[in-house]
């Protein structure tokens, strides 16, 4: 089936390209979004004539993305959710809770412009695609923790796996300390009773 394409389609072409697609890709996505015409000699003409117009529409949006990007390559954003020790997590983080969070912190960002390949359904940080026009993507980072208090222990470069090797750690110097403390008070007793000893031997040697 052959369209034509009103913006830019990543791996497709660009606005004013006559191209070959798929006519599930073409009924599914590319006509209902607007991003393309069946062409036909009718809708050929009608974007010839409207191409000066479309041009200037698109270079104005295509500015405003270029200005939010700015602002918005690079930002970390917390996602805070229920983990395993392992990391895995009880669900998963999507490109609408991407967008969500990114919209609660200022930025106006809609699920569709998320580029998920996969739903994330592990804790760490996760580099995600923000497609805020076609010609401008820009690279958030979303922090997936299961508190605030992780999430700024990942943030300065700690991985789920270290921290957890850091709280084993921890609790095994507790338990170490544990039983110093308890082997201390033991030797202490024995102390006690031998000094208990020799002090009944003296008494005993002072009456005979």
């Amino acid at each position: 089936m052959q369209v034509i394409l009103l913006e830019r389609v990543a791996k497709l072409g660009q606005m004013g390209e006559v191209v070959n697609v798929k006519p599930g890709y073409a009924r599914n996505f590319l006509l209902p979004q607007g991003k393309a015409l069946t062409a036909s000699d009718a809708n050929v003409a009608q974007f010839e004539a409207q191409k000066a117009q479309l041009e200037a529409h698109n270079l104005e949006t295509k500015k405003e993305a270029e200005a939010m990007g700015e602002k918005l390559a690079g930002q970390q954003f917390v996602v805070i959710r229920s983990a395993s020790d392992a990391g895995a997590l009880y669900g998963s983080v999507t490109p609408r809770d991407a967008a969500e969070t990114a919209t609660e912190a200022g930025f106006t960002i809609d699920r569709k412009q998320v580029a998920l390949i996969a739903p994330i359904k592990d804790l760490g940080l996760h580099a995600v695609e923000v497609r805020l026009h076609p010609e401008v993507i820009v690279e958030i980072e979303l922090n997936v923790a299961r508190s605030a208090e992780e999430a700024e222990l990942q943030a300065s470069g700690k991985s789920i796996q270290e921290l957890a090797a850091e709280e084993e750690a921890a609790a095994e110097f507790e338990i170490a300390e544990l039983f110093d403390d308890i082997g201390s008070a033991a030797s202490d007793d024995e102390d006690l009773a031998a000094a208990a000893d020799v002090e009944v031997e003296s008494d005993e040697d002072s009456a005979s």
